[in-house]
């Protein structure tokens, strides 16, 4: 009889390392005006699927999109020291 024991001890063994750095977590709220803005525009993009698209369902992806093109255009306009702080890539 073969035992399956688990492999719990070696996943979680690890735990400390798999946390994001200070960094890396500057860099997502660096990010997460232009995350939500995505998230805005798949929402209406979802909506605009459930039932026929009408003028508000296109009015609500048009606005969803300026949104993100506005929160791409900050991002790319922040200053270099601003997008990588403590050197994350």
């Amino acid at each position: 009889m073969t035992y399956i024991v688990t492999v719990q001890a070696a996943v979680t063994a690890f735990a400390d390392w798999i946390e994001p750095t200070d960094a890396e977590l500057d860099a997502i709220e660096l990010e997460s005006p232009l995350i939500l803005a995505e998230v805005d525009l798949l929402d209406a993009q979802i909506t605009a699927l459930d039932h026929l698209p009408n003028e508000v369902d296109a009015r609500r992806i048009r606005r969803a999109r300026h949104r993100v093109l506005t929160a791409r255009r900050d991002l790319a306009n922040t200053p270099a020291a601003a997008t990588a702080p403590g050197g994350a890539a």
